[in-house]
């Protein structure tokens, strides 16, 4: 893209990295929009299955350059209700957060569009944006209670208090704790893994999840049978074969 945003791809898996490490990856408009297109060049490449989203430098992303934002004429984009922004999208595919360092403000909102979040014991989130009245317009508001539950939520929205790599992983806020110096390459080796899975399958059930929040429990199953349908026609009767063949047995994870 440009060096402000670094796109790499390993077979199915591409790595977007935010590369504005003086400023702990704080993302200025111009930075602000090569990621979206990133993104939305991933879940527009027919080859690409899994996305990781990392920063250079030691931190994920400090959230929008406020130096930029006070500069006279500045035009402040909101990161999820503009089509121009990153974390509007429902992507068709997952992406993974590989965190180290600060994952705050409007970076916490881009850990939190991610799928999963992986995270080493430099990891810090916050609403730290709190203290400059800066109002969270990336989706944090909406997808933080939905991830740990209002109580918590608030509790971090309200205070703008720092939460660090095990309080995260404990309420739910990362998924997994990982060796320091390595969220970058077990992010990876886990989009590998994903996307070594039957595609059809594991999308379906991905955007049940995700969509389901808001129907009653009769629709959501519904949709959720709607969904699958596709997966049970084709990979599932693959899937099914290759088990009665053999394969995948004594707790085996592959079908080796």
């Amino acid at each position: 893209m440009t060096d402000k945003i670094l796109v790499e791809r390993n077979g199915p898996v591409t790595t977007i990295v935010l590369n504005r490490p003086a400023v702990r990856n704080a993302m200025d408009l111009a930075a602000t929009r090569l990621l979206a297109r990133a993104i939305r060049a991933f879940d527009d490449d027919a080859e690409a299955r899994v996305a990781v989203i990392a920063g250079n430098g030691g931190a994920f992303c400090a959230g929008a350059d406020l130096k930029e934002m006070a500069t006279a004429g500045a035009v402040y984009l909101p990161w999820a209700a503009s089509d121009e922004g990153p974390t509007a999208p429902l992507l068709s595919k997952p992406v993974i957060a590989a965190v180290e360092g600060h994952a705050v403000a409007a970076g916490l909102g881009l850990a939190l569009w991610c799928d999963l979040r992986i995270v080493d014991d430099t990891a810090v989130f916050g609403v730290f944006s709190r203290r400059w009245g800066v109002p969270m317009s990336d989706g944090t508001t909406v997808r933080l209670p939905r991830l740990i539950g209002l109580g918590r939520a608030l509790d971090m929205l309200l205070t703008g208090r720092p939460v660090k790599a095990e309080e995260a992983v404990a309420i739910g806020l990362a998924s997994r704790l990982v060796a320091r110096g390595t969220a970058r390459a077990e992010a990876e080796a886990l989009a590998l893994i994903i996307a070594n899975f039957p595609q059809t399958c594991m999308r379906s059930d991905r955007r049940s999840a995700i969509t389901q929040f808001d129907l009653p429990l009769a629709d959501a199953l519904r949709r959720e049978a709607e969904f699958a349908a596709a997966a049970k026609a084709g990979e599932a009767q693959v899937g099914a074969q290759a088990f009665a063949s053999g394969a995948g047995r004594h707790g085996r994870f592959d079908r080796q």
